[in-house]
């Protein structure tokens, strides 16, 4: 049975995440040959509504207001629920971001409806959509579905599947008059960390240390494999505390979860708690000089050795490999 899928996508440096563009894959498969829309809300975000429409977007709602520049819960909740109520979809689907597991919690509460966090994997079955979402920290699966109303649905980034570009995808985009008042937050100033390169949730190489590392300084080594790999640096809470690198790097239970293709542990134990956040990466390559470190049961690949020796190594391999290839 078809269905209408609304798709809460959402821009990030002026781009639109690539979760949300995994979305509408996800959109599609729910669908079922029923109509495919996208919400698009900020400041200025029209030209983002046009590249959705060449992912799949059957029709692209955009909310535009100068109080939407920055993300406010109250502020996104309430053009959120406008475009939803306008839309009037069966189903809709986010990222499971720090805005989409926000804004959906809100919105679901609101609206009384079902709401399935971190998916990552989706089956239809007839009427039904089986979600499969970890529990218990990751070390475990359930296979959930929501029996009636309208069904939210957050999906983990790097666990779908995005479709192909086509520009000659046609699809309306309108914008519409969001009525955003009594805003309990106002951001005046956003002050941002310079960062380069790969967005570390969606990347799909993660090189990550942990207290191996000794030192702040020797985090460059993780900075120069990631960037031949044209992957992101992450880190384990162990080096977090240790003020070898910013907490926006900590990856587990506490911090950020990735999935991504590889992932190269450097210098980390292994902690349950870490592992929550990358035991799903597709290929886990282990450093540790350490044979009995708890990161060997969770490994593809394993290196006993001294990251110190192990990881320049890797790195020159990976250049000549690079050249080579280019």
């Amino acid at each position: 049975m078809s269905k209408k899928v609304l798709v809460v996508s959402e821009i990030k440096n002026n781009q639109l995440r690539n979760v949300s563009l995994e979305a509408l894959t996800v959109a599609k498969q729910i669908a079922d040959g029923g109509e495919i829309q996208a919400a698009v809300i900020g400041s200025e975000v029209t030209n983002q509504a046009h590249e959705l429409v060449y992912y799949g977007a059957e029709k692209v709602v955009v909310g535009d207001d100068d109080k939407l520049k920055n993300y406010t819960p109250d502020g996104y909740a309430q053009a959120l629920e406008q475009i939803i109520d306008l839309a009037d979809p069966d189903v809709i689907v986010a990222g499971h971001t720090a805005i989409g597991k926000d804004v959906t919690a809100k919105l679901a509460a609101r609206k009384k409806a079902g709401l399935i966090s971190d998916a990552t994997e989706i089956e239809v079955d007839d009427q039904d959509i089986l979600v499969t979402a970890p529990i218990f920290s990751g070390k475990a699966f359930a296979t959930k579905k929501i029996k009636e109303g309208v069904q939210f649905i957050t999906i983990r980034p790097n666990n779908f599947e995005m479709g192909e570009r086509d520009e000659n995808a046609v699809g309306d985009v309108a914008n519409i008059d969001v009525e955003i008042k009594d805003l309990r937050t106002v951001i005046q100033d956003v002050v941002r960390k310079t960062t380069a390169g790969v967005d570390l949730s969606e990347a799909k190489v993660v090189v990550a240390g942990g207290r191996g590392l000794k030192s702040a300084e020797n985090f460059k080594m993780l900075d120069d494999l990631a960037d031949v790999l044209g992957g992101a640096v992450g880190a384990s809470r162990g080096a977090c505390d240790a003020e070898y690198c910013d907490y926006s790097l900590q990856i587990g239970q506490t911090g950020k979860v990735v999935t991504p293709e590889l992932y190269i542990a450097c210098g980390i134990s292994g902690a349950i708690q870490h592992s929550a956040g990358m035991s799903n990466s597709k290929v886990i390559v282990a450093i540790n000089k350490d044979p009995e470190a708890n990161i060997f049961n969770v490994a593809d690949y394993g290196i006993v050795g001294d990251l110190f020796e192990v990881v320049p190594l890797l790195t020159e391999e990976f250049k000549q490999l690079t050249a080579s290839v280019n």
